[in-house]
């Protein structure tokens, strides 16, 4: 089995695909959507990957840490989540993202993910308690615990009158690690400026 990738970034797509040269061989991966912008064409990467066997094809997918592909492993477990579903699901909440959104039991963060409806994501957040490490409370917020920084992004645009597609698609895009400063777990108004830049841009 495949276990990890390093080579230089040949190509890379908006849906997820990156060619990865290794020693003279490309490796065709499907990454998560977030992981997309770190890949750039020309410079060097390394993915913890997860070879997916099926009777017609053998898929290899791609994580930039080994949480994600953790994650997307204990994923893809869970009965009606394929690969595909998993990877949209990381596309959307990364690892600590998604254990948020079970602490919050956070349904409507769930039907962000393309394919999953309000019942799917009920029965979503029972089996993946059962499958993936939940925090602890936040003992030092108010009333022990706070929402995600994304949730709240997420619950603004919405109240801002965007489009649940809208806000998911540029949600996926935002990096966890502040681009300005470098700080990772960014803030809610860090968050919301590059979301608001990134709709303004599309309008």
């Amino acid at each position: 089995m495949i276990g990890s990738v390093r080579g230089s970034v040949i190509d890379r797509t908006t849906t997820g695909e990156v060619l990865i040269e290794v020693g003279g061989v490309g490796y065709r991966c499907l990454v998560p959507l977030s992981a997309i912008p770190g890949l750039e064409p020309g410079t060097s990467a390394f993915l913890f990957t997860h070879l997916h066997v099926r009777e017609d094809a053998m898929v290899l997918f791609g994580f930039t840490t080994k949480d994600d592909r953790d994650t997307f492993e204990s994923l893809i477990t869970i009965t009606g989540v394929g690969p595909k579903l998993a990877l949209a699901m990381l596309s959307v909440h990364p690892p600590n993202a998604l254990r948020r959104v079970l602490l919050d039991d956070d349904v409507a963060a769930l039907c962000l993910v393309p394919g999953v409806g309000k019942k799917t994501a009920q029965r979503l957040l029972l089996e993946l308690k059962s499958k993936l490490a939940v925090p602890d409370v936040d003992l030092t917020a108010p009333g022990g615990v706070a929402p995600s920084p994304r949730a709240e992004v997420r619950e603004a645009l919405t109240t801002m009158g965007f489009q649940p597609d809208e806000v998911r698609d540029v949600l996926a895009g935002l990096a966890d690690t502040d681009p300005a400063t470098g700080t990772p777990n960014r803030s809610v108004e860090s968050l919301l400026r590059d979301a608001l830049k990134q709709l303004a841009g599309r309008g």
